[in-house]
């Protein structure tokens, strides 16, 4: 599985080991803040809560990622891969197709 992902995403297995640092440390963060976030507002946990838990959590994650990868290296990466999944959310084309991330 690995192999797969170090040939799409084109990287050595040095940098493949950084990418996937900054998806588990901006999820990790993600959760974390979400979690906290949600504790100010002092719901109680239920099917409200547990929306607004996955909305925000939506909102949250890129922002978590891009912030983490600065530090590890990776931003380039990671503006790349996010404006790819922005584009398969709303329609468009990536600007950069022969970029396969």
């Amino acid at each position: 599985m690995l192999k797969k992902l170090q040939q799409k995403w084109k990287v050595g297995i040095g940098r493949l080991f950084l990418i996937l640092c900054t998806f588990a440390i901006g999820g990790s963060t993600c959760g974390y803040l979400g979690r906290k976030i949600l504790l100010l507002t002092s719901m109680q946990k239920g099917v409200a809560w547990v929306i607004i838990y996955v909305l925000l959590i939506t909102l949250l994650w890129p922002i978590c990622v891009i912030i983490i990868s600065i530090p590890l290296g990776q931003f380039n990466f990671f503006k790349k891969y996010l404006a790819k999944i922005f584009a398969r959310f709303t329609g468009r084309k990536a600007t950069n197709e022969k970029d396969d991330i």
